[in-house]
């Protein structure tokens, strides 16, 4: 079993907020890969099914983010799981907008809902951060964060939500070689291919004219002569 957890706030004001990326994630692998409807449990919403062979739990905390370690926590007492078993995906202000890392423990660099999953069950979990980019001073990081994002990233960010969930599988089981292949084939866009030269065509005015062949035996010889003049 996995428990796989997307981070953001709750409630229509923050939907497309930068900061709700995670929501966005596992909305998208429920979506794709059949997974029970979203129910209210463990101070949030969960969804459960399958990725490849594991067995999954999706979970979205509903406390806000600056609590959503209440809700990991329960869930993964309740579960009976180990931090190592616990994949978190949540917003990352350091890489750029599209971007993927994979990391297992470690700080919480000011998160706010990882600095609350610290306290409640370690630094010992895996996570999927997702860039967004950063707003370039530190003054402007919460508008950053809480700001949607802009209508000429969607397409980004609609190929990188289908990378994530075409590697969701690999992601629960730890491959992170196959996940960050499924992500790159999305965000990847393939080389256009060269189209073929067309074919010299010849230009009618330009050609040489054959000679026209002699048609008597005078013409013939006379032609015969003119060759070797």
């Amino acid at each position: 079993m996995i428990l796989m957890v997307g981070l953001g706030n709750p409630g229509a004001k923050y939907a497309g907020n930068r900061h709700n990326v995670g929501f966005m994630a596992v909305d998208r692998i429920a979506a794709d890969h059949g997974f029970s409807p979203w129910k209210p449990r463990f101070q949030g919403l969960a969804a459960e099914g399958r990725l490849g062979e594991s067995r999954v739990t999706l979970l979205k905390p509903q406390g806000y983010m600056n609590l959503s370690g209440q809700s990991v926590g329960e869930a993964m007492r309740y579960l009976k799981l180990t931090p190592a078993e616990v994949v978190v995906l949540h917003d990352e202000l350091d890489l750029a907008p599209g971007v993927c890392r994979l990391k297992t423990g470690g700080g919480h660099a000011g998160h706010n809902g990882l600095r609350s999953i610290h306290q409640h069950i370690g630094e010992g979990y895996r996570r999927l951060r997702i860039g967004i980019g950063h707003p370039g001073h530190k003054d402007r990081v919460t508008g950053h964060v809480l700001s949607d994002f802009a209508k000429a990233e969607q397409p980004m960010l609609e190929d990188l939500l289908r990378g994530i969930s075409d590697g969701a599988a690999a992601l629960a089981r730890g491959d992170g070689a196959a996940f960050g292949t499924a992500l790159a084939a999305r965000m990847t866009p393939p080389k256009p291919s060269r189209p073929a030269a067309p074919p010299v065509q010849a230009d009618p005015a330009k050609a040489t004219p054959a000679a026209p062949e002699p048609r008597t035996m005078t013409d013939r010889l006379k032609s015969l002569a003119d060759r070797f003049r």
